[in-house]
């Protein structure tokens, strides 16, 4: 989230797609209602379901589900025809000098418009429809010292702004019409409305999306599309701008910043791949390089960061000698895929033997249910950690299922609640917040910490007992006479405390300024990453948190006061909590301001330059202003510090382009190519087609419960709100299929049937696709087969695809029929 849910009260325009924010996300939303009661914003809503959040908006746009990148797509195409008829309506100083937009591409690059849905350098596999894609042709042009070339007319055929227009041409309005299913009228009212409300200079508008926009075979491109269309409109890095992301959970963003994804470690390092055979090979790989004088490149400092990292996992057993432990880690093999459905399909072959299942209930939660269940039948040993029993901890105990056959032992390890221990939680915005403990866990329920450590603990012994493959990986752990035994070490006072410290970082040595004065002394925490060293001196499990807690101020995660310091008055509360990094509450903020450092908005700004410093928010670095010497580019992360309009980074194509769901009624009206051509494909067999399943299916949260369901349909209050699966159906669909509401009915798909109530709403209507009628039903994914309330998931129904990027599974759009009648 480049901006906070506070900030949201600032933008001029606020655009809702994929979520639900009203029900889902209602802090967020709050902000939302002030935006329009204080800032007359206009608030835009693009959903499939006329939702709770769309009732609120002023206007609402229905679409297709899997259609984002048409919708947006045509967005890109209406504003970059207006820019060449009305520049003056937009900022196009940020465009030419904070984007990629001027920059030359390399001329053998062909776009998907030139090549019929795909982008240069296509291979095909043993499938023609799927394969890869050799990125040479996605690269740049540089001069003889390896700096960018740029045409800041925008003229030139081969730069970013010409490409995009190439790109974009056939996103006409009609054309979106007829894809999305979004009624012309409505369409060109929503292009007009953002881009008029958003894209002169000095104005704002913010996209939020969930995970009906992630959860897609082009989920990130979906993403990519929507940074595009802000950059173009100058709404990165401003108050009220940016591209905010409503996570499915209260900690997803910590999740994912401290590396519970596979091909990431935490503060984002990258993964060690079997080519890296030294510290050195690894570092060099994942460093980027830039020539320009004017780029920031931050992403140069990988190398202290991953050190620092070594050095808090190995201590004083991470040396120069032995390439600071290095060699230990496990690495992945370059393109093999260690995501969730790659790690069930391979229990299925009884290749992984035992599952850890931490605080999730994939049986319910994950795609093609019964599948998952097939896979936990074959391991030899599964440990569900969590607060109730659930049906992934009990699959043995599936309806269907002989218990009998099945020699899966499993152990359920009752969990702490969240109010039940201490710790952080950073939410959407990236403020990393203290939660104290409440109450004491109920029972034998312990703390996942508390879990983690003491497994740990005993592995170890068993290690240092009896040996094993690469021992010292574990035995060389900083973990026996440290988390054992907390308290006092570099000050910590608890186990949750300790770990906190160590996420900010240690001076793991006597550290000395450049004159000879001690900076640090052995066991100081680190005020910031700036100080964070290749060589060992300095340890970090995160760069991102450092400053999270030092000497002089404690744990500022625990900071609590609701005073806006910031001069403008823009919301940014930088004394509640901690924002990384830095407590940066608005990141790329320099983008905020004109080359001489005045903000856009002269009422609302982020920074702005008094002539000798920075003043608002902190600034993404210290340097001076665009026009003055010693500066750096607005965009500090980038490599070569523009944002990315062309974007040659992602797997499946330097721009966003319309691809159908893997599962679709329609065929792509774009191009020939129906779906993302290297997406990740399980199960070809499994794939639905129209003919039979001709009703496009979403799934979709409800305020009433949480995910999987553990947490609430266990409670009474809240399952008797909503006690039974159902499926929300149109009217004219009923009238169609004779279904009434309340009546018992089937959903079909190619992998599985659920029960379900029928309830008949007029929040989904039939969307004309290319002069047809098609039809959306909509499923609430809580239930299952345990618990006080129970019924069958939604998931039973979802394909095994994922997105070639991030791996997430296409839960948004596929096929299904609806028939009259229960199951038996």
């Amino acid at each position: 989230m480049t901006n906070h849910w506070n900030d949201i009260q600032n933008s001029d325009c606020v655009f809702i797609i994929g979520s639900n924010a009203a029900v889902n996300h209602p802090i967020s939303f709050k902000y939302v209602v002030k935006a329009k009661e204080e800032n007359d914003a206009t608030l835009i809503v693009v959903d499939p379901r006329n939702t709770r959040t769309a009732a609120l908006s002023d206007i609402y746009a229905p679409i297709r589900s899997g259609t984002d990148i048409a919708f947006i797509g045509g967005m890109i195409k209406w504003v970059l025809d207006d820019i060449e008829v009305n520049p003056d309506l937009y900022n196009m100083t940020y465009i030419t000098e904070y984007t990629n937009a001027a920059v030359l591409v390399n001329p053998d690059l062909q776009t998907a418009a030139e090549l019929d849905g795909k982008f240069s350098g296509f291979t095909p596999g043993s499938n023609p429809e799927f394969g890869k894609y050799d990125r040479e042709s996605w690269s740049f042009q540089t001069d003889s010292d390896g700096i960018l070339l740029r045409d800041p007319t925008l003229k030139d055929p081969d730069c970013v702004f010409q490409l995009m227009k190439r790109q974009y041409e056939r996103y006409d309005v009609d054309t979106v019409s007829r894809v999305t299913g979004t009624p012309k009228e409505t369409f060109l009212q929503v292009v007009e409305t953002y881009a008029r409300k958003t894209g002169p200079t000095g104005k704002s508008g913010t996209i939020m999306y969930a995970m009906g926009t992630t959860q897609h075979t082009h989920g990130t491109q979906n993403i990519r599309a929507y940074s595009i269309l802000q950059l173009l409109l100058g709404n990165i890095g401003v108050a009220g701008g940016g591209i905010n992301a409503l996570r499915g959970e209260s900690n997803v963003q910590g999740s994912t910043d401290h590396g519970m994804l596979f091909n990431s470690l935490p503060g984002y390092l990258k993964a060690p791949e079997a080519m890296d055979i030294t510290l050195a090979d690894h570092n060099k790989r994942c460093t980027p390089v830039s020539y320009d004088p004017k780029s920031a490149n931050w992403w140069q400092n990988y190398p202290k960061y991953m050190t620092s990292l070594l050095k808090s996992w190995y201590g004083e057993n991470a040396t120069v000698e032995n390439d600071f432990g290095f060699g230990w880690l496990p690495k992945i093999n370059p393109g093999s895929n260690y995501s969730h459905i790659a790690l069930f399909e391979t229990m299925l072959k009884g290749d992984i033997k035992g599952l850890f299942c931490w605080g999730q209930n994939p049986v319910v939660g994950s795609p093609n249910g019964h599948a998952v269940v097939e896979a936990l039948k074959k391991l030899d040993w599964l440990v569900a950690i969590d607060l109730w029993d659930t049906e992934t901890a009990s699959f043995w105990d599936m309806p269907e299922l002989n218990p009998s056959t099945i020699d899966t032992e499993v152990f359920l390890l009752p969990a702490a609640a969240f109010n039940e221990k201490e710790g952080s939680v950073i939410n959407s915005g990236r403020w990393s917040q203290w939660r104290w403990k409440a109450v004491e866990p109920v029972g034998e329920a312990r703390a996942d910490l508390e879990i983690v450590t003491e497994l740990m603990l005993e592995i170890i012994d068993l290690y240092e007992k009896e040996g094993g493959p690469v021992s010292d990986a574990i035995t060389r752990l900083r973990w026996k006479g440290w988390y054992d035994d907390p308290v006092g070490k570099n000050g910590a006072d608890s186990l949750v405390d300790l770990v906190s410290r160590e996420i900010n970082g240690f001076a793991e040595e006597q550290i000395l300024n450049a004159d000879g004065t001690v900076q640090y002394e052995k066991g100081d925490l680190l005020g910031s990453f700036a100080h964070l060293l290749p060589d060992g001196k300095t340890s970090s499990s995160n760069w991102l948190y450092t400053q999270s807690y030092n000497k002089k101020d404690g744990n500022r995660q625990k900071w609590r006061d609701n005073v806006d310091t910031h001069p403008a008055g823009i919301g940014t509360f930088s004394n509640w909590a901690w924002c990384w990094p830095l407590n940066r509450r608005i990141i790329y903020n320099r983008a905020s301001v004109d080359l001489d450092g005045k903000p856009w908005d002269q009422e609302d700004y982020v920074i702005s330059w008094n002539g000798e410093t920075w003043d608002g928010d902190v600034p993404d670095g210290g340097w001076p202003p665009m026009n003055q010497e010693g500066t750096r580019y607005a965009f500090i992360m980038r490599q070569h510090g523009f944002a990315h309009l062309f974007g040659p980074g992602l797997v499946d194509g330097p721009f966003p382009e319309h691809y159908e769901p893997l599962e679709s009624p329609v065929s792509n009206l774009l191009s020939n190519t129906q779906v993302n051509p290297v997406v990740k494909l399980w199960r070809p067999d499994e794939i639905g087609t129209p003919d039979k399943y001709p009703i496009v299916c979403t799934t979709y949260r409800m305020t009433e419960h949480w995910q999987a369901g553990q947490m609430t349909r266990n409670l009474p209050w809240l399952g008797e709100l909503m006690p039974k699966m159902f499926v929300q159906i149109s009217e004219e669909l009923a009238a169609e299929k004779g279904i009434s509401g309340g009546d018992i009915v089937t959903v079909d798909s190619k992998r599985g049937s659920v029960e379900c109530a029928a309830i008949i709403t007029k929040r989904l209507t039939p969307l004309m696709v290319d002069g047809k009628p098609v039809h959306h039903i909509a499923l609430p994914w809580h239930w299952g087969f345990k618990g006080q309330f129970t019924g069958q998931s939604a998931n039973l129904l979802t394909s095994y695809v994922g997105d070639p990027n991030t791996l997430i599974p296409e839960f948004k759009a596929f096929l299904v029929d609806v028939r009259k009648g229960g199951l038996s």
